[in-house]
């Protein structure tokens, strides 16, 4: 049963079209996920959808009596409502009052808020979203409308709506990036492209899969339109005779191909690698506690950052994961411990908060500030260039940065943030808000990037695919390292949690009981990819040593080649540079070897 229709849909705002006589429709019982780059429409669609916005042209058609529920991307609450309020509020006649109000405490508790009587206004802006989260969802409608629903989520919390939703009888219309959120709960996609709404059957992986069919029967079939074109051309060069009707039917067909146009060339985020050159010392964590009042958020928290290492936080909310990220930067005191930063360490910090980004300041001065140029791998670029590589043509560069998209607003943020070719990039929460496209481009970079990841995110697709650490924030500040991922994690605090006898979700897992009569401490060893690494460093010296002495025999042969000597003598500063770094690196594993023999020989 149809419980929802638009067709020919256009909306224009300024100077930007979002519409274009798209279609869309809902149907009974059906899961659909919105997905498309910021700023193409996708929360548009959803306001249409609720009935919050209009759209310039098209005819929106709503089955009656229907009971719509949306969240919005920033919920707004009526000044003095409690926590409590704020989540029964449009909902207490629906059942008796004592009825609703136990279910909607239930509700809270599972999002994390458990201070019921507290001002909503003194919540943060995640737990206010969880808040309008819990009042949505307490609405039982017949269509529900979500808009971002697992931003400020922790992974026990972003499976429990999974579970939620998946059990949900009403339809369901939601924007979310969380692509494990999407192929578990999700009937179908809708992808929002260049004005256009394309529609997918099935779950996100299933959408991956039909989407690159499409993309291919598309290209095959402007090929072939390309080919007839070419021959139709050339009978056109032979001098076609345009006296029959016949043959001016045929040149008017050709004139038809000539003005068709191809498929619509996808837009792409581009992401080169910029990098600092970062020393042998990097950031060293010793003994690091915090605490705020009683409650401990940080316990002897130990740790050397290796050149490379991919390091993933999680833990649920409030636990400490952003503070400990703050008092890396420098913006957190530590109460105890140490931290201490390399001389070449260059911080990258890209915050939840995206800063206060100034709203009446246009986009290519906010990026300017950064630099005027900027050097890439492919070489010197500029501001306005690396802006067209983040999808910000030219007219939006001299737009108001209060003209953005949420998501455009944080996409441009972490621009300005790589511009500054940092060595130690620092995420808190960067999925939030980024579209699919743009977090597979940044994961793509990720992967290519010289230098060291530490990320707090609840993004669990995101960590299984950028991160080779986990750090895990347990009971009473203590954090505990595990190998992989975080399904890897999962599987692996599980497993030890059971072992103790205390076989819960692997976020709630528990710290093992320590013996009283000796404190545990973590045993030095290699990581996987160190071992390798040490087994075939001294080759690797080796081969840059003998390269370096055949590229001063060449240069002593083309010494009067003045092209061919530059070349030369480029490519072996770039090779001494190398060397340089192989020696660092095998000054700091054969330490740490010595140190793992001396601590098996106590």
């Amino acid at each position: 049963m149809n419980l929802l229709t638009i067709e020919n849909l256009s909306k224009v705002f300024t100077e930007r079209q979002v519409f274009d006589q798209a279609d869309f429709s809902v149907n009974e019982g059906e899961k659909i996920g919105v997905i498309g780059v910021n700023g193409t429409g996708k929360s548009t669609l959803l306001k249409i959808i609720a009935g919050l916005e209009e759209p310039d042209s098209g005819k929106v058609t709503l089955g009656n009596n229907l009971v719509l529920g949306y969240l919005p991307q920033k919920p707004e609450f009526e000044e003095g409502m409690t926590v409590l309020q704020a989540a029964l509020a449009g909902n207490k006649n629906k059942i008796n009052e004592w009825s609703i109000e136990s279910e909607a405490k239930t509700m809270l508790l599972s999002l994390g808020i458990d201070e019921f009587e507290k001002s909503v206004h003194q919540l943060s802006g995640g737990q206010k979203k969880r808040v309008a989260l819990a009042n949505v969802l307490l609405k039982e409608p017949d269509i529900l409308i979500l808009d971002e629903p697992t931003n400020h989520l922790d992974g026990q919390m972003a499976q429990w709506l999974e579970d939620f939703l998946i059990r949900f009888r009403g339809a369901l219309v939601m924007v979310t990036h969380d692509r494990y959120f999407l192929d578990r709960v999700a009937t179908r996609i809708v992808e929002v492209d260049q004005g256009k709404i394309y529609s997918y059957p099935g779950s996100y992986s299933e959408f991956v899969r039909l989407k690159e069919e499409r993309q291919n029967m598309e290209i095959a079939t402007e090929r072939k339109r390309q080919s007839i074109l070419r021959k139709e051309l050339e009978w056109l060069m032979r001098g076609a005779r345009a006296r029959s009707t016949k043959q001016k039917a045929h040149i008017q067909r050709i004139e038809i191909m000539q003005e068709k146009d191809g498929p619509a060339e996808e837009c792409q985020v581009q992401m080169s690698s910029l990098s600092s050159r970062l020393g042998r010392k990097t950031v060293e964590v010793e003994g690091l506690c915090k605490a705020y009042g009683d409650r401990q958020l940080i316990r002897d928290f130990t740790y050397i950052f290796l050149k490379g290492d991919r390091v993933g936080i999680t833990g649920p909310n409030g636990c400490g994961k952003s503070t400990l990220l703050k008092m890396i930067v420098g913006e957190v005191e530590p109460d105890a411990g140490t931290i201490e930063i390399g001389q070449t360490v260059k911080i990258g910090y890209f915050s939840q908060e995206s800063e206060s980004l100034d709203d009446n300041m246009r986009v290519i001065d906010y990026i300017k500030e950064a630099g005027e140029y900027v050097q890439t791998t492919e070489g010197t670029i500029t501001a306005a260039q690396m802006l067209e590589r983040f999808l910000f043509d030219g007219a939006m560069q001299w737009s108001l940065i209060g003209k953005l998209s949420g998501g455009e607003k944080r996409r441009l943020y972490l621009l300005r943030i790589l511009m500054t070719a940092p060595n130690v990039l620092i995420l808190d929460e960067p999925t939030n808000d980024l579209d699919i496209r743009t977090l597979t481009i940044l994961e793509d970079y990720l992967d290519g990037f010289d230098g060291i990841v530490i990320t707090v995110s609840h993004d669990r697709y995101f960590l299984d695919r950028v991160v080779r650490r986990m750090f895990a924030f347990e009971e009473n500040g203590k954090i505990r390292q595990y190998e992989g991922g975080f399904s890897d994690y999962q599987v692996a605090s599980a497993a030890r949690a059971e072992e103790n006898g205390t076989p819960v979700k692997a976020e709630e897992a528990e710290a093992p009981k320590e013996k009283t009569e000796k404190p545990r401490t973590r045993k030095l060893k290699f990581t996987y990819n160190e071992e390798k690494e040490y087994a075939v460093i001294d080759e690797e010296i080796e081969a840059l040593e003998e390269k370096v002495k055949e590229l001063d025999l060449e240069i002593v042969r083309n010494a009067t080649d003045y092209p061919k000597l530059s070349a030369l003598t480029k490519e072996k500063e770039e090779t001494e540079e190398k060397l340089m770094e192989k020696m660092e690196r095998w000054e700091y594993l054969t330490d740490l070897a010595e140190r793992i023999e001396q601590e098996r020989g106590k």
